[in-house]
Order: C-alpha cells, then structure tokens, then sequence
C-alpha cells in the first residue's frame, strides 16, 4: 500500500522538480490531502453533527465552531501521522513512539494556535467559521511543514 501511495504522489513530481525537493513535494501532497480531510470533516462537523448549535459534553459545553475543530482535528492527527511517518519522512531514524511523541508536540502546538485564531475570528471579528478555519490552515501549513522537518521526524 506504501508503495501504491508513494508511487501515485511521485507520478505527479517531475514538473515540479526544478522548484523543490521529492520531500517536500511529497508532504505538500500528503499534507493538502490531509487538510481537505480535516476542512471537510471540519464543516459536515459543524453544519451536520453540532448543526451550528452548542453542544454539551458532560460538565462543561463548546461553541459548535470548537466542537467541529476537536473532532476534524482527531481524525488528521491519526492520518497525518500515518502520511508523515510512512510516506514523506521515510529516512528518519527515530524510533516509531518518539516520532509520534513529538508530532503529538506539534500537533498540539498547531491546535492551541488553530483555536485562538478561530476564536479570535469567530467570536471577536464575528467571521464564517468555515472561512476563518481556511484562513487558519494557511498559517497552521507553514508551522507544521517546518515543526515536522526540523523536530518530529528529524
């Protein structure tokens, strides 16, 4: 399956190899899909699943566009991991749970970062959630890209 995935990205490269590297031609590939994964569950989440309403988990209650973003962000952080781990960083030496350890980190990083600015966006400059979730994911991109090449899969 590696293969089949790998092989299918690398098909798309050669116009593109005069203005990056195979790698970073791959994560743009992998990370693109990953994120219309996460903007697509992220709007089905918040106009089917919380149906633009609050919703009450146990003592405490989120805004719907939070709620949406917790869910979405599940789902990438698994297939993300996934991606990076087995087609884009496929020389790093570091052992499968440290590598996970620190995309964890990143991960992290990313969603405290996603949800102050969908926060900001939504509830202070009373913007779209969906356009502020897709102004969000420019920014999120570039941290992530330079987060996973220079410290999860090192």
């Amino acid at each position: 399956m590696k293969e089949k995935v790998t092989g299918f990205i690398d098909f798309f490269y050669p116009p593109f190899q005069r203005l990056m590297p195979l790698q970073t031609f791959r994560y743009a590939a992998c990370g693109s899909t990953n994120t219309l994964l996460g903007m697509l569950l992220y709007v089905v989440s918040l106009n089917y699943v919380f149906n633009r309403e609050i919703f009450h988990f146990g003592i405490t209650a989120f805004k719907p566009h939070m709620a949406a973003l917790f869910l979405s962000s599940t789902f990438t952080f698994l297939f993300g991991f996934v991606l990076n781990k087995f087609i884009v960083f496929t020389t790093s030496n570091l052992r499968g749970r440290i590598q996970l350890f620190r995309y964890f980190l990143s991960f992290a990083t990313n969603l405290v970062i996603n949800y102050f600015l969908l926060k900001l966006l939504v509830e202070y400059f009373l913007w779209d959630p969906v356009i502020s979730q897709g102004i969000t994911i420019i920014l999120i991109i570039i941290i992530s890209y330079l987060t996973q090449k220079h410290f999860s899969f090192r």
